[in-house]
């Protein structure tokens, strides 16, 4: 075994495992904007009767939990649908979902020196 790859390795070891957090990390920020979206589009659409803040909030968290990478350390999502105008058509309706994320190796090494990584996403739709 050469001096330089032994050198090396530790550093090639730990750009590796930082892509894959960081991808990890993209994967579930997009999971999250697709959840805030299907959430406010279930609240949207025309149904009798019209589905309240909590089922939006609970299909909202369905799609989360469904998709997002969970290395058991991350927290619960914190999602927030509001529709200030109320929900006659044309009235905008607002999901947010707030997520921690720890990561897996790198990124909780990095969560405990600078705090943890917090991904939002927001979806606007207008009532139909």
């Amino acid at each position: 075994m050469s001096l330089e790859f032994v050198i090396l390795l530790p550093i090639l070891i730990l750009v590796f495992v930082g892509v894959m957090d960081l991808s990890l990390m993209m994967y579930d920020k997009s999971a999250l904007v697709a959840a805030a979206r299907t959430a406010a589009r279930a609240g949207t659409v025309v149904s009798v009767p019209a589905l309240t803040t909590d089922q939006i909030a609970a299909v909202a968290a369905s799609s989360v939990n469904a998709s997002v990478i969970n290395s058991g350390a991350s927290s619960a999502p914190v999602i927030t649908v509001t529709h200030a105008n109320g929900t006659s058509t044309g009235n905008p309706l607002t999901v947010q979902i707030s997520y921690v994320y720890r990561g897996l190796l790198l990124g909780s090494a990095l969560s405990a020196l600078t705090g943890p990584v917090s991904l939002n996403a927001t979806a606007v739709m207008n009532y139909e």
